[in-house]
């Protein structure tokens, strides 16, 4: 049973801060642009790199000894030690300023901004909300909310959807690729992420009890910001807003969408039956 949830004691995290710097190498830019279907290329000093290539650089790293059953590092350090046992990238807002360039020393410095809580259809839900902040020698490059969601293990039955499916929604512009077990494994190599849903089956299945292996949040998240740039010139978007609305998972096509409105665009990723799992907003 789930440890009680103290949210007062939670919340003393809130104002914690980190700071930690990379360099943007040709390396992690071909990765990124191969997993993210892209033309790789020979990156050289000073070529832009993908509009989300941040999220591959300056990652924690933890001994082996300080990971968790999930392959998360042990909770309690700058994250606070939420006590319920999925965790899951929830959505956030990203504000584009410059792109990050090969050869660029960067730096991200992150704060707690919020711990709440809410109850859902699985029971407990508790939101943290970290702010980033990501500059280079020439300034701000970008600025980031990042909410993440824990919840409890409590059914099995969790990542099905609650209600029956509504049509599938009509896009303008559509891309669609293969929710492949390599490229999961690409990506979490590629952000040093350990956590197991995106790699290890048996654990996934076993022991959180989801059908298939996940497909990272962010991935979608880089996936809707490429295409949102690649239909306006290349130009990110000054603002991305994005939610996670259900699990996506491996072994089927994918597909990224967008319909052009008013503000700007409505993009989302979706399942092989159209359904979206993740919703974004750019605004130029």
């Amino acid at each position: 049973m789930t440890d009680t949830i103290d949210l007062d004691h939670l919340r003393q995290w809130i104002g914690r801060s980190s700071q930690a710097s990379d360099i943007v190498t040709a390396q992690p830019v071909k990765g990124l642009r191969a997993t993210l279907f892209q033309e790789i290329g020979e990156p050289k000093m000073g070529d832009a790199a993908p509009w989300t290539v941040h999220w591959c650089l300056a990652q924690p790293v933890f001994p082996m000894s300080a990971l968790s059953q999930d392959g998360h590092p042990t909770r309690g350090g700058f994250l606070p030690p939420v006590p319920l046992p999925r965790r899951m990238w929830a959505g956030g807002e990203l504000e584009f300023f410059d792109c990050l360039r090969v050869g660029d020393e960067m730096t991200r410095t992150s704060r707690i901004a919020d711990v709440t809580m809410k109850t859902g259809s699985t029971g407990p839900l508790c939101f943290v909300s970290v702010d980033h902040l990501v500059t280079t020698p020439r300034g701000t490059a970008l600025r980031e909310r990042q909410d993440i969601v824990y919840r409890d293990m409590s059914t099995s039955q969790a990542a099905a959807p609650a209600k029956t499916p509504a049509s599938p929604p009509s896009a303008q512009h559509r891309e669609s690729h293969m929710a492949d077990p390599v490229l999961l494994f690409r990506y979490s190599a590629l952000t040093f992420n350990g956590h197991r849903i995106h790699y290890d089956r048996d654990y996934v299945t076993k022991v959180e009890g989801y059908p298939g292996l996940i497909f990272h949040g962010p991935l979608q998240a880089a996936f809707i910001v490429e295409l949102a740039a690649k239909l306006h010139g290349g130009a990110a978007p000054k603002k991305f807003s994005y939610r996670g609305l259900q699990p996506l998972f491996e072994g089927s096509e994918f597909s990224v969408n967008a319909n052009t409105t008013d503000d700007g665009m409505e993009l989302w990723t979706a399942n092989s039956a159209g359904q979206p799992t993740m919703k974004g907003t750019a605004t130029w």
